[in-house]
């Protein structure tokens, strides 16, 4: 009791509330954090065990099975899961890349210049967020059908290119962390409008930027309504979800540890982006989310 001697009752009361409340806090975090937590450390146990093991008992102790298990799934001659992944990573890379600087500029030209009809394009793009994809898959796939490029990466890349949602996060990030001063001291300073955008704008967005290319290439990696609509899941274009999705219906594929091992496959990229970008991701949302 010798630190409470110089506080009076209430102080007291408050300091042992100001614990509990942490307390109670921590609990609750560390639980969300073992239940986020729990499937990934299930999933990689589960490719270091063979299939008798996996039928017949629970355990969070690793087995014995991995190496063989890498080995059959990257054999695997019935599932293409290399070519998949590969077929993945170009449109997931292509998709973030080409849709958040699209929408960076986009979101720039509204933010930095004055122009008739300004708020009436912005509503648009608003309008256009709120339209579910679902709506145009139909007539978007039969497009894609008469212009003889319904089996290819372009049906898959062409849709992300207009993206609102990471124009309206962009838009409201300028707003709150990009001073027009800055847009006019390289227009004096002789810079074209180009390059101010490139070298000076592009920068100072780059947490938002950040942010933006994780949420992007985890919806185009994991993206399976729009290729299970275009292409079949043996098709040489066919993306990781596809192939994914398949081994429930390959009935000959029985390994079970070698399907844990594609399923680690599929997450290994994700996990990758994100612990290359995280650090950005709490100060972009941040800033983001507020404005002025």
């Amino acid at each position: 009791m010798a630190k409470y001697a110089n506080l009076s009752a209430d102080e007291i009361r408050g300091h042992r509330m100001l614990v509990f409340r942490r307390t109670v806090a921590y609990i609750v975090l560390i639980l969300v954090c073992i239940i986020c937590i729990f499937p990934f450390v299930m999933l990689l146990v589960n490719t270091t065990k063979d299939t008798s093991t996996l039928k017949t008992t629970f355990s969070l102790l690793p087995g014995g099975d991995f190496v063989r298990n890498f080995t059959n799934a990257i054999n695997e001659t019935k599932v293409a899961v290399l070519h998949s992944m590969f077929n993945s990573l170009i449109v997931a890379v292509i998709s973030c890349v080409t849709s958040v600087y699209i929408a960076t500029l986009t979101a720039y030209g509204l933010y930095a210049y004055n122009f008739r009809l300004k708020k009436a394009a912005f509503v648009f793009i608003m309008v256009i967020l709120m339209v579910p994809t679902q709506v145009s898959a139909l007539g978007f796939v039969e497009m894609m059908d008469a212009w003889g490029i319904k089996d290819s990466f372009i049906p898959l890349i062409f849709p992300t290119l207009a993206s609102p949602a990471v124009f309206f996060f962009i838009k409201q990030y300028m707003e709150s962390s990009l001073p027009l001063e800055i847009v006019e001291a390289g227009r004096i300073d002789g810079g074209h409008e180009f390059y101010i955008f490139n070298f000076v704008v592009m920068p100072i967005l780059k947490p938002a930027l950040a942010v933006q290319m994780i949420f992007q290439f985890v919806a185009s990696w994991n993206n399976y309504f729009l290729p299970q609509l275009l292409m079949d899941n043996s098709s040489e274009n066919a993306t990781l979800p596809l192939v994914v999705a398949s081994l429930q219906a390959e009935a000959y594929l029985t390994d079970l540890g070698e399907i844990y091992m594609i399923l680690g496959f599929a997450i290994i990229p994700l996990i990758v982006v994100y612990l290359c970008l995280s650090k950005f991701i709490i100060r972009g949302v941040a800033l983001g989310s507020v404005k002025g």
